[in-house]
């Protein structure tokens, strides 16, 4: 493959490169890019570290300049490299794009999908939809991980995952947001709380001295802060703080000590009945969070997130479709 750089200062061609590259050369120092470390990206690239080396060291002696730094832990890019590294990524994103365009007119739904979900979905939506998908595009290897909101956006801008599914707004020009579905919150209730006497709670009904959290990190955690107005209020109310990483185990912490604790509405829906007696519906309009299937602006596999969409929505019980964003609570 022929490249040709320009280099340009204030409107002058100063010089003009010819090199005989490869987009596996400009894939290999993107790896390095992403991972800082030459044995992870060769791990990644499926290749060994020598090899690895030998290419990014053929394509600096080419290009007659070096794009990595090895002197420093982890290793970072000279300043050519990150701007080399800027068109690499370019380069790479357009031949893939070109790749898609043929598998997409070619009908062809084949490869892999790699999607991120926040822990407070994955146990709920991932088993409603996941079975459906794999009969339906047996084709399709999707790769599925557990990451916050933050650690799924950070991936998306990195290429290493290609969708997300997550809470919204993320007010982040750089994402695509395609809102799924709003699902409702609830409370869930010990019989010793005040709020177990009642039909319909509200936030003011809350009381902190009692409320389990998700620990920081978590959206769904500063979503149940900004329902009930918790950043206002005082931590001398609460004698023992205990936060965790689990809806479930908020859950049993409620049914099995005192207290109370948010859910979203999805961890309801395989309740046993006793389980039920302890939801309380937030009066109305009850507290929606927007779940939407998310992209980087310039993602590829535009067929493969549409059909994930598609099976995503087909999955999901009718009253949760029918769901309005008529009091969204913030992230």
């Amino acid at each position: 493959m022929l490249i040709i750089f320009i280099d340009i200062y204030y409107n002058h061609i100063v010089n003009i490169y010819f090199c005989i590259m490869t987009i596996t050369q400009l894939e290999y120092i993107i790896a390095v890019d992403t991972y800082r470390h030459f044995s992870v990206a060769a791990e990644q690239c499926f290749i060994t570290q020598p090899t690895l080396s030998m290419q990014i060291q053929k394509l600096e002696e080419d290009l007659g300049t070096k794009i990595f730094d090895r002197s420093k832990q982890p290793v970072i890019p000279t300043e050519i490299g990150e701007e080399i590294l800027v068109q690499a990524r370019v380069i790479v994103h357009e031949v893939k794009m070109m790749e898609q365009l043929i598998k997409d007119r070619q009908g062809l739904l084949q490869g892999e999908l790699r999607v991120g979900i926040i822990p407070t979905l994955a146990p709920y939506l991932l088993p409603m939809f996941l079975h459906s998908f794999l009969q339906k595009y047996p084709d399709i290897k999707i790769k599925v991980t557990e990451l916050t909101t933050g650690h799924i956006i950070e991936k998306l801008k990195q290429g290493k995952i290609d969708a997300g599914l997550l809470v919204t707004p993320l007010q982040d020009n750089s994402i695509i947001e395609y809102p799924l579905f709003y699902e409702e919150m609830v409370a869930y209730v010990s019989k010793s709380s005040a709020a177990f006497k009642k039909n319909y709670v509200l936030a003011d009904d809350i009381d902190l001295g009692e409320l389990w959290l998700l620990e920081e990190g978590h959206c769904f955690r500063n979503q149940v802060m900004n329902l009930c107005e918790l950043r206002k209020m005082s931590n001398e109310k609460r004698h023992f703080e205990y936060e965790s990483g689990s809806i479930e185990t908020l859950r049993k912490m409620v049914e099995m000590n005192k207290g109370l604790t948010i859910l979203p509405e999805m961890a309801t829906l395989d309740f046993t009945v006793k389980q039920q007696n302890m939801v309380r519906h937030f009066k109305s309009p009850a507290p929606v969070r927007e779940v939407s299937l998310v992209t980087h602006r310039n993602y590829v596999k535009k067929k493969l997130v549409d059909v994930l969409k598609e099976q995503v929505l087909a999955s999901l019980p009718e009253k949760m479709i029918l769901n309005k964003k008529t009091n969204l609570v913030k992230i």
